[in-house]
């Protein structure tokens, strides 16, 4: 019999075995439990029974050391007869050759979803964005959008593969959604993903800039471009990113959630997991409260709200359009285009004078 006090939960049936929060797999993931029932851990300790593909384990220990007010609550006793049961070797994280992601930084102008942001902001503007967050072209599909998941040590850990309508700049999910992923398209057997945000890889740019978080990558590139107070980072998914592993990158930051309309909840309970990982986190759910019932059936998200607001850019290149004589007219008087202030539709902000919104 064990003597030790904090154990994994013992095999009862199913009901024992839970999701992972690192890979998501079902009823694959222990608990541990406090034998005196004094204390109740949150979900996210416990181990991954897949220590090959997955790895994560996370113990009381690690628990104790990020909530050190939890641990004042028990006597030394209860630490001395605490042993973890054998850790598993740590999995090596598998990386993309960083010559194919520069190869695919270019390409721009058949990219579909390039050709949809430079009629929303123009050529410059877009160019600068796919730089700054590493997002490529594929030949996946013809005019497919890579966006390259880099981490904080700028080691690329996968591609996402989309494809996009350059009209509307919505993914192409017909006939099958078009999505996929670099490290499958290169067939790299034995591949060990370990995701991380979209992003990342700014983040020690500017340690004091706040931090927003979306869902969707291209969210990201769109918001940072109309609100480039904060650092947008992306989740890549509902679920992807929200582990204790992935989010101990944002330990410190101050950090604002912009959750998809109809995510607001889950992604509210995530706020526990968070804090306990010493991040400063704030929920923006002025949409949620105030979405129309076609935005909520549409599932928006604050992307779709900021591509209302037309730049004063792109307003002037679609006079000039109408117009080609106007182009000759500016280029002869060298004349300079003076941004106008504007406002965020469905949301109360002021607009500074150079470009960006205050929330």
């Amino acid at each position: 019999m064990s003597t030790h006090r904090f154990i994994l939960e013992p095999y009862k049936g199913v009901s024992t075995r839970h999701t992972c929060p690192n890979c998501h797999r079902q009823r694959c993931f222990s608990k541990y439990i406090d034998t005196e029932e004094q204390i109740k851990f949150p979900e996210y300790v416990g181990r991954c029974d897949h220590e090959q593909k997955c790895g994560y384990h996370f113990t009381p220990r690690d628990y104790f050391e990020q909530n050190p007010a939890e641990k004042e609550k028990f006597s030394e006793n209860s630490f001395r007869s605490y042993a973890p049961v054998k850790e598993a070797q740590p999995v090596v994280t598998s990386y993309i050759d960083l010559d194919i992601v520069n190869q695919s930084l270019r390409g721009y102008p058949v990219n579909r979803l390039s050709q949809f942001l430079s009629a929303q902001f123009g050529e410059t503007e877009t160019l600068k964005l796919m730089k700054k967050y590493k997002v490529g072209t594929s030949k996946y599909w013809d005019g497919a959008t890579v966006f390259w998941q880099t981490d904080n040590q700028n080691r690329v850990r996968t591609g996402k593969i989309m494809l996009y309508n350059p009209e509307t700049g919505k993914r192409v999910k017909e006939p099958y959604n078009h999505v996929t992923w670099a490290h499958s398209v290169l067939h790299k057997g034995d591949y060990n993903l370990r995701q991380c945000f979209f992003g990342e890889h700014l983040l020690s740019e500017n340690k004091n800039r706040p931090v927003a978080l979306v869902e969707s990558e291209k969210t990201a590139l769109i918001a940072s471009y109309y609100l480039p107070q904060f650092l947008w980072i992306a989740s890549g998914g509902k679920n992807s990113c929200f582990n204790a592993n992935s989010l101990s990158i944002l330990a410190g930051r101050s950090v604002v959630l912009f959750p998809d309309l109809g995510a607001t909840d889950y992604w509210q309970s995530k706020i526990g997991l968070m804090k306990s990982c010493g991040i400063e986190v704030q929920m923006f759910d002025y949409l949620e409260a105030n979405a129309s019932e076609v935005e909520r059936k549409e599932g928006y998200d604050i992307a779709d709200y900021l591509l209302k607001v037309k730049p004063d850019e792109v307003v002037l290149q679609q006079m000039i359009r109408r117009n080609t004589a106007l182009k000759i007219l500016i280029d002869a008087l060298d004349l300079k285009l003076v941004s106008v202030q504007r406002g965020i539709p469905h949301s109360k902000v002021s607009a500074p004078k150079k470009r960006g919104f205050r929330l």
